[in-house]
């Protein structure tokens, strides 16, 4: 009976890694379709959603169901509640991609995208997309020190998501305001779903250690100066 209660959580987990593996396809197809004006692309990312939706919502009834007849304590319990907590971030992190996709739908044949600032979604976009695969693993390997670095990786999407509104700040645009507004949201996209990869690292963290992730980088600053120096 044991054995098939942790099998159950190990499945609980297997979940949350499809999900993140999916999410952060979906963002990387999202990207280039906005950026190719590519319809097809754009339309397979919508619909790819619903498996995100559907994964989302098995892993919840099972986590419910887990509670309900095993009524896990201590590490099991936590295990449980935190998977429910970052299936919440990931499949808002493929509603997240499933925006760039429709933005690209709605601006066909048109590009949505300025080519000035190709260069900068591109790089919003790949970075998304690396963020969320390291988050997969850190829901494979349990890595403390890898979660703790996402947040630090998440720094460089803050400073592109600055470049984008440097852009539509300087007197020199001239792409209209339809545009501003689409670079805008799109700029936002690519920042909460960088923000929902670092929450799900975060929450690893707090799986393991019991601590939330804040609080244990707290703990381990290093010391930068001599008492009585």
């Amino acid at each position: 009976m044991r054995d098939a209660y942790h099998e159950e959580l190990d499945s609980i987990g297997e979940g949350l890694v499809e999900m993140a593996r999916l999410v952060g396809s979906a963002i990387g197809r999202a990207t280039t379709s906005i950026l190719d004006s590519d319809l097809k692309l754009a339309e397979s990312v919508i619909a790819a959603d619903q498996k995100v939706d559907d994964l989302q919502h098995d892993l919840e009834a099972r986590a419910i169901a887990l509670l309900a007849r095993q009524q896990p304590v201590a590490t099991d319990l936590r295990i449980v509640v935190t998977s429910l907590r970052m299936s919440a971030d990931l499949e808002r992190s493929g509603d997240l991609a499933q925006h760039v996709a429709k933005l690209a739908r709605l601006r066909f044949p048109e590009r949505a995208i300025p080519h000035d600032l190709h260069a900068t979604i591109l790089e919003m976009g790949q970075l998304a997309q690396r963020l969320m695969a390291k988050a997969a693993e850190v829901i494979i390997t349990k890595d403390v020190d890898l979660a703790l670095q996402l947040e630090q990786d998440d720094d460089e999407m803050d400073l592109l998501h600055r470049t984008l509104f440097q852009h539509l700040m300087d007197d020199r645009w001239k792409h209209g305001i339809e545009t501003a507004v689409d670079v805008t949201l799109l700029g936002r996209y690519y920042e909460r779903f960088a923000d929902h990869a670092v929450s799900v690292a975060k929450r690893v963290v707090y799986l393991v250690t019991g601590e939330h992730a804040d609080e244990l980088q707290a703990d381990i600053q290093p010391v930068t100066g001599v008492e009585g120096a």
